[in-house]
């Protein structure tokens, strides 16, 4: 089956737990290397292989993927996307908010261990200077 994605196509992909939309700037047999352009959904926090458990070895702060960084994406994690792509910034800012949002609405470990890092993560983000 041929492919219909080509370097220079917008599209959105999945990367570990976060999604984005980036642009395709190559091709390998299994991935596409996506550069990212905005933020769709920010990476949850904790273990990727102990989803929801805050009772685990390491912790994990997981940081979207930077504006026009690089990273590979599994082809069956990438889709067109041919909408208008938002400021950066402003993406993540939201993508952040909807996040804590929902983890606000759960009284887990795992959900207030998750809201630490990312008010972390927003300090880093956001510094006062820039808000």
């Amino acid at each position: 089956m041929e492919s219909k994605i080509k370097i220079g196509d917008l599209v959105t992909g999945i990367y570990k737990t976060g999604k984005y939309i980036g642009i395709i700037t190559a091709e390998k047999p299994m991935h596409y290397l996506m550069q990212v352009k905005a933020v769709l959904k920010h990476p949850a926090q904790g273990d990727l292989h102990s989803p929801k458990e805050a009772e685990v070895p390491l912790f994990h702060e997981r940081r979207a993927l930077s504006y026009n960084e690089q990273t590979n994406v599994p082809k069956n994690m990438i889709k067109p996307f041919d909408g208008v792509v938002p400021d950066y910034k402003e993406s993540l800012k939201q993508s952040l908010h909807k996040l804590t949002e929902s983890l606000s609405a759960d009284s887990s470990p795992w959900a207030k261990r998750s809201l630490e890092n990312l008010d972390q993560l927003q300090k880093e983000y956001f510094p006062p200077e820039e808000n």
